[in-house]
């Protein structure tokens, strides 16, 4: 096993964002006052010790826990291993590939979509002109955390700059813009801000393990990798209870809305009940892939899903909470 964890320090050395470790070593610092090298060496030992990436341990906050709440953490080497149990390699293509997924679950999802096969990107013309003018969505078919995304209103951009920035970024599946409940515009109007539902399949029984709202920040993305926060939604009313967080260390929790200064502690996602009985079906016709983070769209009408996560983010599953959920997962292996 310990071969195995220095195999993944390696790993998280050669993928390390380095620019976001130095920010949180240096806020460490100085607020703290734990010496530099110090930090550094407690980073990489409790990686092996626990885990977990060096980056999380500042993220997970380890700098001021004792090792029986350290030991509580679900970092990305127990994610990596128990999603690929959950979610064998030989299930996961619905869900890592988004025009397939779409194409699965099509009974859930109410927008228009196109895949652009074979760089006709004609098609893409096709399109634009069907939506009539609404904003598109265009996303690489592969891509997550939402990097790449672009937002298009077509009103004031003519089709042929649209393919080209699609040639340009291949970005190859199109999607009508979802307008979001009204409710979650006056929240945070910046973004679709989707929910984040977490299943687990046992026994063809869906097991909710969390329920968050992903809120952008004057962003026109939620994922929390882009500077947005997430917050714990109470699962049976559907009530946000407690301050939302970011993954940047260096900014506290928000309770109000930093752009729109609407209450976030308090805030009731609407259609709740729909959310939840529509996330328990989609599991159910998924259950090849047993553990999955769903990205969902509340709508004035009702819900849509964007798409199903088999790594799905387990800072967005225990940060909102404010402590480690590996004891919750460890029940299903």
């Amino acid at each position: 096993m310990l071969l195995k964890r220095f195999l993944y320090l390696g790993y998280y050395f050669k993928k390390m964002n380095w620019k976001k470790y130095n920010l949180f070593l240096n806020h460490v610092n100085k607020v703290y006052g734990v010496s530099k090298p110090v930090l550094f060496l407690n980073s990489v030992g409790n990686s092996l010790k626990y885990n977990i990436s060096p980056l999380e341990y500042f993220l997970f906050h380890f700098f001021e826990k004792n090792s029986v709440e350290k030991a509580k953490w679900a970092g990305t080497g127990f994610m990596y291993e128990y999603q690929k149990l959950m979610n064998p390699l030989s299930t996961r293509e619905t869900l890592l590939n988004k025009a397939k997924f779409l194409k699965h679950n099509a009974a859930f999802i109410t927008h228009k979509w196109l895949e652009i096969e074979n760089g006709d990107f004609d098609r893409l013309r096709e399109f634009v002109e069907s939506v009539q003018g609404k904003k598109i969505v265009l996303k690489n078919i592969a891509g997550n955390c939402g990097i790449g995304v672009q937002v298009i209103d077509t009103k004031n951009t003519s089709v042929d700059n649209i393919i080209a920035l699609a040639k340009q970024h291949n970005l190859t599946l199109v999607e009508e813009f979802i307008y979001q409940h009204d409710e979650l515009s006056r929240l945070s109007p910046s973004a679709l801000n989707t929910v984040r539902i977490f299943t687990q399949i046992v026994n063809d029984k869906v097991v909710i393990l969390g329920t968050r709202l992903r809120i952008s920040v004057n962003s026109n993305v939620d994922n929390l990798a882009a500077g947005n926060m997430a917050a714990a939604v109470d699962e049976k009313t559907g009530v946000i209870v407690r301050p939302a967080i970011y993954s940047d260390i260096t900014k506290e929790p928000e309770s109000v809305h930093p752009i729109t200064g609407v209450n976030i502690v308090g805030f009731h996602i609407p259609n709740w009940d729909l959310v939840l009985q529509k996330v328990k079906e989609i599991a159910l016709h998924n259950k090849e892939n047993r553990s999955v983070g769903w990205d969902i769209a509340v709508t004035n009408d009702g819900v849509d899903f964007i798409e199903g996560n088999h790594d799905w983010c387990k800072l967005v599953y225990q940060l909102p909470v404010g402590k480690g959920l590996k004891d919750e997962l460890m029940k299903y292996l």
